[in-house]
């Protein structure tokens, strides 16, 4: 095909993506997206329907369901900006014989980075400290805080962002153990494997989840997964939010019958964006960041660039 058009569901795309795009023969076309007018199912067919669309470029989750692959003919590929293909109705993907490809690892470095950071500030209650300087306490010598040098990181799915963050956090003294979701005996490199999901919750202070959202991990975390958990502990999801339980996460981080989480750092969430009622914006153990781990200038560059090549490798 020597002409291609290309869907992108937002409104702007790197330059040197662009550039990759429209040297292999590509018509780029940007969708707005704003709260008058969100990417939706029905903005999605009007699209597609407007003229032919060969290749959709998935910027964010937006619901490329049956209805949407239906509205298109011409529709040969779907190239996800990222990873996470959880918004894609894969069953008529594959029905309709159009291609996914993703950009796995493009953005490692920045996840596992903010997975860190998210448990770095949450072993030395950061947000806690500056809330009370702000308002007029000075613990000083009174304070005690936690080490995370020493601490038991359990990671949950081993791609690519779960590798790194494996290594940052024992880079920084923690002991890590990984448990894969896929073939759980098989080996992490030289990190500890612990084929038993339930026995890593009750070894570990801080659970990380790199793992995707299919209908095996949805509600992986659930109100059973973290009573299993110790005392204390610490839950970081980078990865989807329905991956765990909210309303069961709610509970386990209020005082009660069986608070186990001292803390969440939270960076995605069932519903995005969250809802403004939402019973963790209330909380103060949590940190909550609206999914943006995997968005920094070098990234984007990365994942851009290379979602980009997956497009024009296809049609060239």
């Amino acid at each position: 095909m020597s002409a291609f058009t290309v869907l992108v569901t937002a409104e702007h795309l790197v330059p040197a993506a662009q550039l990759i795009l429209r040297e292999a023969g590509a018509e780029v076309i940007f969708m707005p997206d704003t709260p008058d007018s969100p990417i939706n199912e029905e903005t999605l067919i009007a699209q597609l329907e407007a003229k032919p669309i060969h290749a959709i470029l998935l910027r964010g989750s937006k619901p490329i369901t049956a209805r949407v692959l239906a509205a298109s003919r011409h529709l040969k590929l779907i190239a996800k900006n990222g990873a996470g293909v959880d918004s894609v109705d894969l069953d008529a993907v594959k029905q309709l014989g159009i291609a996914v490809r993703v950009a796995s690892g493009a953005n490692a470095d920045a996840v596992a980075e903010h997975a860190i950071a998210m448990m770095l500030a949450l072993t030395r209650n950061l947000t806690g400290l500056d809330a009370k300087v702000r308002a007029g306490g000075w613990e000083g010598a009174s304070y005690q805080g936690r080490d995370f040098k020493g601490s038991v990181v359990g990671i949950v799915g081993y791609g690519a962002i779960g590798k790194r963050t494996a290594e940052l956090a024992r880079a920084l003294g923690a002991q890590v153990l990984v448990h894969r979701l896929s073939n759980p005996a098989s080996a992490a490199d030289d990190f500890e494997i612990e084929p038993n999901f339930e026995k890593l919750l009750t070894r570990v202070d801080i659970l990380s989840l790199h793992c995707p959202l299919t209908e095996q991990t949805r509600g992986l975390v659930g109100r059973a997964e973290l009573q299993l958990m110790k005392q204390g502990s610490l839950l970081i999801n980078t990865a989807r939010g329905g991956i765990v339980d909210e309303a069961a996460l709610v509970e386990a981080l209020r005082d009660g019958a069986y608070k186990r989480l001292s803390g969440a750092g939270l960076d995605t969430f069932s519903h995005e964006p969250i809802e403004p009622d939402h019973p963790l914006l209330k909380m103060n153990n949590v940190i909550l960041t609206p999914h943006v781990a995997g968005v920094t200038a070098q990234a984007a560059l990365a994942v851009s660039t290379m979602t980009a090549r997956n497009i024009a490798d296809f049609f060239i």
